[in-house]
């Protein structure tokens, strides 16, 4: 994004969204309005409504953050390398404008990816199935 669009996001998001999809924040744990949602849909980058996860791939991890195991389609998420607090983790973008969503662990349903995708509720909209 360049900075007219930063500006733009800004003015649309709240602070703790803009903090979170701008500034690499975490919103505290089992306090997103996602992390229990279990309604059908998708879950979109609340920056540029890009689609990143389907309900038919979100799971309870038990960690407080919506979790899903697989995105939506290849190439709606990147993935970067992520050494911020002496850890290394592997962060997770919306491939279309770049905002931070979370990260990504390999501790998730062995039965499908074994992946999971720890994502910030305040970087995602939920778009119910059949609107």
């Amino acid at each position: 994004m360049d900075d007219k669009q930063i500006d733009d996001a800004k003015k649309k998001l709240s602070p703790e969204q803009y903090n979170i999809c701008f500034l690499k924040g975490t919103e505290p744990p089992f306090s997103g309005k996602y992390a229990n949602m279990h309604d059908a849909g998708m879950y979109e980058c609340v920056v540029c409504k890009n689609p990143l996860f389907t309900s038919d791939t979100k799971f309870d991890s038990g960690t407080g953050w919506p979790s899903f195991w697989e995105s939506a389609a290849k190439g709606a998420i990147k993935l970067e390398k992520d050494e911020a607090l002496g850890m290394e983790r592997t962060e997770v973008l919306c491939a279309q404008c770049e905002a931070h969503l979370g990260h990504v662990f390999d501790d998730g349903p062995r039965e499908h990816t074994g992946k999971r995708y720890c994502i910030n509720s305040l970087a995602l909209n939920f778009m119910p199935k059949g609107v």
